[in-house]
């Protein structure tokens, strides 16, 4: 009891007290020299050069024909700082190695002016990165992080007008996949980067950072835009929000104090439904220190529990696992089946969220199953407490070794194919449906605060040592009732029925939207390849 009070407290000093006062003192003193630097040049009762952004949404005419320019730096983002942004490039494209590298640079970006710490950062961040690195990061990892932290209004505004520009100081290759796919923006001008074969020097190129105002000139042919945003605290947003028609400014303060600026995923562009990368939380630079103050720790506890996982009993796993800071929710009973009379055994029919699923099934029911997979890593394979048995890819060869399997015990499978961090459903494969009528649908849900146990693109073998470092991870359970006989394809029900019928009940319980997605959208999307590879059986197979 007293580890898991020191868990609870690590992790409220780590995610709430120290972030936030590392915030307000770092705020207050920048608000300190700029309220300084402000009281010297222009006197007290002097107005704002440009109008607050909620004088835009209040005015209500319609926008559908006009130009908008807008930042994603300061205006676009909440965040008051890129440095997150960097941060999960040079950790999920880069390496440990450079993640902490830019995180003890970051002392020094404090004290730079704005330009200089965007060359700092983009030099230790991109020197030596690959390009399809860069590229796997903007297309699977920085999405799902530019989505949470977008500014309600601005989005607003920006899908108003008709015609959509950006003139960022940012490096293009950052932000530019993002903003033509959700944001159907026509235009990203942005600072591009150096590169010798297929990776970056970590140098901008030969005209430097992009100068908003010269970029809107020559973008325009002189012609004024007819809305810009900018933020009212980056000195060279003044510069090219003087060339539009009708500039408006986000204020620093209003982000921060205002609610209303926080974007509700229902109110996405486009759903997110698969996102990759490691980091679970945005790497601010306090977020990004306390988590590798906990590493050593997490390590240690990692390896805690997953000896508590292997090696122990069922009946004590439950209690050393809470002990150890990670939360087993299980909600519902088995039911009881006939075996007798099928001469098979259950089959448990579970959504998927991590490689761990099975495993805390296999907890809460306090007795081994059989698992099938379509690939699954050797570490993972060792360490898993159930027999795990590989299926082929061929529908009539993986039919005959499931059912072969049920008749010796009781076997889960996970229909999806792969696993899901969002709350979706992907399409339920069939091949299930027909090996019994004993069907029992168990719900999966997992809640972490620092990293994801699933990856893409990254090494899978590691996935279940990335969960278990997690401070306090929680794992629900939800075994819900036996399906119904007429339900099944005993009762004149097709697979793809009983597929979709099992999909849309565990839909329900936990909340998600189901989908028609598949395994292939997934890889095609996150790593552009559909996700097949042959192993040496296959090989011989085919």
């Amino acid at each position: 009891m007293v580890f898991f009070a020191f868990l609870k407290l690590a992790e409220w000093i780590f995610f709430h007290l120290l972030p936030n006062t590392f915030h307000r003192v770092t705020t207050n003193l920048r608000n300190f020299f700029f309220l300084l630097t402000q009281s010297l040049t222009k006197s007290p009762h002097q107005p704002p050069l440009f109008p607050s952004m909620t004088t835009f949404t209040s005015d209500g005419r319609p926008r559908g024909s006009q130009t908008l320019v807008f930042d994603v730096d300061g205006a676009l983002l909440r965040s008051q700082s890129f440095f997150p942004f960097f941060m999960l490039v040079a950790f999920e494209g880069g390496s440990i190695f450079r993640a902490l590298l830019l995180l003890l640079s970051f002392p020094i970006l404090w004290v730079l002016d704005y330009e200089l710490k965007l060359r700092a950062m983009v030099f230790v961040t991109f020197c030596g990165l690959r390009e399809r690195d860069m590229e796997m990061v903007g297309r699977a990892v920085l999405p799902k992080f530019y989505l949470e932290n977008m500014n309600l209004e601005v989005y607003e505004a920006v899908v108003s007008a008709g015609s959509r520009v950006v003139v960022t100081s940012v490096p293009r290759v950052m932000v530019e996949g993002f903003l033509k796919e959700y944001l159907n923006v026509e235009e990203v001008v942005g600072t591009e980067l150096n590169t010798v074969g297929r990776r970056f020097t970590g140098l901008v190129s030969g005209s430097g950072l992009v100068p908003k105002a010269t970029a809107l000139k020559e973008l325009f042919g002189g012609k004024n835009p007819d809305i810009g945003i900018g933020n009212s605290s980056i000195s060279n947003h003044h510069l090219f929000l003087q060339l539009c028609k009708e500039p408006y400014v986000v204020n620093s303060g209003d982000i921060k104090d205002c609610t209303f600026t926080i974007m509700p995923r229902e109110r996405y562009p486009k759903p997110l439904v698969f996102h990759d990368g490691r980091l679970a939380f945005l790497p601010t630079a306090s977020a990004t220190l306390f988590m590798f103050i906990w590493l050593p720790l997490g390590i240690s506890l990692a390896i805690f529990r997953l000896f508590v996982g292997i090696f122990l009993p069922y009946k004590m796993i439950p209690l050393l696992l809470a002990l150890s800071g990670l939360n087993l929710r299980v909600n519902g009973q088995c039911c009881n089946t006939s075996r007798s009379q099928s001469r098979k055994g259950v089959l448990y029919v579970c959504n998927h969220r991590t490689l761990m699923d099975t495993a805390f099934l296999s907890t809460s029911l306090g007795k081994p199953l059989t698992t099938v997979t379509y690939s699954l890593s050797k570490i993972s394979e060792f360490v898993s407490p159930n027999k795990t048995v590989r299926l082929i890819r061929d529908k009539k060869g993986d039919g005959e070794i499931m059912e072969r399997l049920l008749s010796e015990g009781d076997m889960v499978v996970c229909p999806e194919g792969t696993t899901c961090r969002e709350p979706y459903l992907l399409r339920f494969s069939p091949l299930f449906a027909k090996l019994t009528n004993e069907i029992i649908p168990v719900a999966m849900n997992t809640h972490v605060t620092m990293f994801y146990g699933t990856t893409a693109n990254g090494f899978k073998s590691l996935d279940l040592i990335f969960f278990m470092m997690n401070p306090r991870p929680t794992y629900y359970v939800h075994i819900l009732e036996k399906v119904p006989k007429e339900f099944t394809c005993a009762g004149d029900k097709s697979d793809f029925e009983v597929a979709n019928y099992i999909q849309r009940q565990l839909g329900a319980a936990l909340g998600f939207e189901c989908t028609n997605l598949t395994r292939s959208d997934k890889y095609m999307m996150l790593v552009g390849n559909r996700g097949m590879v042959q192993d040496k059986r296959t090989k011989r197979l085919n």
